[in-house]
């Protein structure tokens, strides 16, 4: 492949293009979003399968003008028949153009059925250059492996090229590096450092001695070691107390919301946690405060629980390991106020890094646990997700303010999460829970009627046993498969005790029409159901049936008889 790239040309001097611009746009702006909901969602996530189709509607869009796509790298922008179509600014692992760019690829031109052949590789290898190390294989090479048939790429050598290399935002904003004495006393070199050497010196009468010089060795170990951020967050909310100029106290706030930024961005966030307890601390306490001021110190810790920056700063722990010790997330997460719980149980059900998932997980105990109105409304979310793991949270707390709530899910709900709020009903174990669960023993997903008869039997709520006694009578049970009649059986025998020996008994040995017994699964239940009821009647019932000729009920009754029903 050619190494070549062409010569920038003002846009005002280009000839009109080949079609109009905005197809090509859109379908980027759309392709840019694909990229992002193919690292946020699941596969078989909605947002996912939309976000592809768009991209699919684009190219339909542009195949009606032309059978190819040629599109021009110039690092943090792509370029269509010299024009932008796309720009992204910065150099980030979020920028598209500049992940192509940096990895030596000029040019991509993607020909007709691109989107529907290879546009979810494509995808995939993005998004293992984005979380790849310095050992992993870069774009090109993942390109040039896959072998292509309706996506084309020039690309330049870097090791060839002349001037500088390709270097990343990181290295080429580095400082100048502070050496410490003892890197300087080894002899490094590129070191500005202006600490002396002591062979620089000669002995003298005057020179410290063995004991003095450990001294200051281990002082300048202590003094290099310390962190000096917090004592500036305390010196700058001291001034703040002291100094009631409101020019002084304006000046502060602006270098703290820098400070906070500068924080969270280094991966500080103990020392950003701290920034934002001792700022509230500092709110309340200093006098003659104005307002606004007031305002602008509170509104640092709210501003970490919005949506967009709480979902910005999760998006860049979910995209790598987590460096810092947990416990400084933690205490971090551990200020976060109850409008953050909803990004927080969305996330939870998104993350793939179990670190983060583990540290989401406790934050959001602590959030539901302390407010369950809060929780209590995010059960009725629009997301599924958060949804889901409010039902969950509500489960392990076993809140009993969640009843009604977890009551409606079970009437608007899909068939997921009415087994979700099923099963939180159970795990809450009140009697208005056990009441709601009533409504379940006729759901329209026989999961949901199978999960919650099996709780109301495990739970001993008498109260359900009517409607449990009307579906066995009914006909939609015998219709049903072998484990919801089973599961309605024993929960019947567990609640009825001798009063519904009656019932069982003559659905086990009844004749009916010409003489023909009942069908043998459902009189191998009520066998069982007898034996969870285990008294001397049960048994004396199903000893009536121990010479059944019909091997499935003969052998269903001699279970019970040996274990009860087990």
């Amino acid at each position: 492949m050619t190494t070549s790239v062409p010569a920038n040309t003002a846009e005002d001097e280009l000839d009109e293009p080949s079609f109009p611009v905005h197809f090509v746009t859109d379908l980027l702006k759309a392709f840019v979003k694909a990229v992002r909901a193919h690292q946020l969602y699941l596969p078989n996530n909605p947002m996912h399968a939309r976000s592809l189709e768009a991209v699919r509607d684009g190219f339909a869009a542009i195949w009606k003008h032309t059978e190819e796509l040629d599109l021009q790298v110039v690092e943090t922008q792509l370029k269509w028949e010299g024009r932008v179509v796309l720009d992204e600014g910065d150099r980030t692992s979020d920028n598209m153009a500049w992940l192509l760019y940096k990895d030596g690829i000029r040019e991509l031109k993607m020909l007709k059925g691109f989107e529907t052949e290879e546009l979810g590789t494509f995808f995939n290898l993005l998004q293992a250059v984005r979380k790849a190390t310095d050992e992993d294989d870069d774009l090109l090479t993942l390109m040039w492996e896959r072998e292509f048939t309706t996506l084309q790429y020039r690309y330049v050598d870097l090791t060839a090229e002349t001037g500088p290399g390709v270097e990343s935002m990181e290295r080429a904003e580095q400082k100048e590096k502070i050496l410490s004495p003892a890197q300087v006393e080894a002899g490094l070199e590129s070191t500005t450092s202006s600490l002396a050497k002591l062979d620089e010196f000669d002995a003298t009468l005057y020179f410290l001695d063995d004991g003095e010089v450990e001294y200051l060795h281990q002082e300048i170990k202590r003094e290099f070691s310390t962190d000096l951020r917090p004592a500036v967050i305390a010196s700058l909310l001291d001034t703040f107390e002291t100094q009631k100029d409101p020019t002084v106290r304006e000046e502060i706030c602006g270098l703290l919301d820098y400070f906070l930024l500068i924080l969270l961005s280094t991966a500080q966030y103990r020392n950003a946690a701290y920034l934002l307890r001792e700022s509230g601390v500092t709110a309340n306490r200093a006098t003659d405060l104005l307002e606004p001021q007031k305002q602008r110190l509170t509104q640092l810790g709210e501003l970490m629980s919005d949506p967009k920056p709480l979902g910005q700063l999760l998006q860049a722990l979910e995209d790598s390991p987590l460096r810092a010790p947990q416990m400084e997330l933690d205490e971090l997460f551990g200020i976060l106020q109850p409008r953050a719980l909803e990004t927080i149980l969305g996330w939870i059900g998104r993350s793939n890094n179990p670190q983060l998932k583990m540290l989401l997980e406790a934050a959001a105990s602590r959030l539901a646990s302390n407010n369950s109105a809060e929780l209590i409304r995010l059960i009725g979310s629009d997301d599924e997700a958060v949804v889901l793991e409010a039902i969950r949270r509500a489960a392990a707390l076993k809140s009993p303010a969640a009843v009604p709530a977890l009551g409606k899910m079970l009437t608007v709900g899909e068939s997921d999460m009415r087994a979700a709020a099923v099963t939180a009903l159970t795990e809450i174990g009140s009697p208005g829970a056990m009441q709601m669960l009533e409504r379940a023993l006729v759901d329209e997903d026989r999961e949901v009627r199978i999960i919650a008869v099996r709780a109301l039997g495990a739970r001993n709520a008498r109260a359900s046993l009517p409607r449990i006694e009307a579906a066995i009578k009914g006909k939609d049970l015998r219709d049903s498969n072998l484990t919801e009649k089973m599961a309605f059986f024993e929960a019947f025998g567990l609640l009825s005790g001798d009063a519904g020996i009656a019932l069982l008994d003559g659905i086990l040995h009844a004749k009916g029409f010409m003489g023909k017994r009942d069908d043998s699964e459902f009189r191998a239940c009520a066998a069982m159901a007898l034996g969870k009821i285990n008294t001397p009647k049960a048994t004396e019932s199903l000893n009536r049936a121990a010479g059944e000729k019909d091997v499935i009920v003969r052998n269903a009754v001699s279970r019970a008889i040996r274990g009860g029903g087990t």
